[in-house]
C-alpha cells in the first residue's frame, strides 16, 4: 500500500493559494486515478483505490499546514504503511515557479509542514515531491506570499508542475523512487 500526501490548509480562504499546491496536486491525482476523497478520519480527508495493481491512499491533512504530521502518522499506523511507502507533495520557496524536485530525505528547510512530519515520524527520510513557488518579490512578507493566489501566468507553470508530479507519482507505484527521481530531476 502506498500513501501520497499533499500538504495545504483547509478552508475556502486557502483554496488555490501557493501554500496549497500539495492539496491541488492531490485533487489532480484523485481525478487521474479515479479515487474519491470521501473519507474523513485521522484529521484528514482521504480516499483509497487500486492503481496498477497497487492499493493507493491519497491524503489531504486537515490539521493546517503546521500540524500535518498529526494526521499522517496515525493514518500510517492504522493502515500499517512503512515510511518507504510514503510520498509527500508540497510547495517550495527555493525552487523557481513550476519546477519540481524529488528527494528521498532532507531537513524541513524552514517548511513547517515538513517539520511537523519529521517530528511525528521521527525521521527525515521519506520521499518528497517539492513544487517550486518561487520567493516573494518587492519586499512582500513570506506569509502573505504563500497564502496569496497564483497569477494567471504562474498558474500555467503550476499546471505543468502538477502534471509532472502526477506522472512521477504514478511511476513510483511500480518503480523504485530513486529511479523516478533520476527521471524527473
Amino acid at each position: 500500500m502506498k500513501l501520497i500526501v499533499g500538504l495545504g490548509n483547509p478552508g475556502k480562504e486557502y483554496d488555490q493559494t501557493r501554500h496549497n499546491i500539495g492539496f491541488m496536486t492531490i485533487d489532480e491525482l484523485a481525478d487521474y486515478f479515479d479515487i474519491k476523497l470521501d473519507r474523513t478520519k485521522f484529521n484528514g480527508l482521504y480516499g483509497m483505490g487500486m492503481v496498477r495493481g497497487e492499493k493507493v491512499l491519497l491524503l489531504k491533512p486537515l490539521t493546517y499546514m503546521n500540524l500535518s504530521g498529526e494526521s499522517i502518522r496515525p493514518l500510517m499506523e492504522y493502515y500499517d504503511i512503512d515510511v518507504e511507502d510514503l510520498l509527500v507533495i508540497y510547495d517550495d520557496l527555493d525552487l523557481p515557479c513550476g519546477k519540481i524536485r524529488l528527494r528521498t530525505k532532507g531537513s524541513a528547510g524552514g517548511h513547517n509542514g515538513i517539520k511537523s512530519i519529521i517530528q511525528h515520524l521521527k525521521t527525515q527520510e521519506f520521499n518528497r515531491v517539492r513544487i517550486g513557488i518561487d520567493r516573494p518579490k518587492n519586499g512582500m512578507k513570506v506569509v502573505d506570499y504563500v497564502l496569496g493566489r497564483f497569477t494567471s501566468e504562474e498558474m500555467i507553470e503550476m499546471n505543468g508542475a502538477m502534471e509532472k508530479s502526477v506522472k512521477a507519482s504514478e511511476e513510483w507505484l511500480s518503480k523504485p523512487f530513486l529511479e523516478v527521481m533520476n527521471r524527473y530531476n
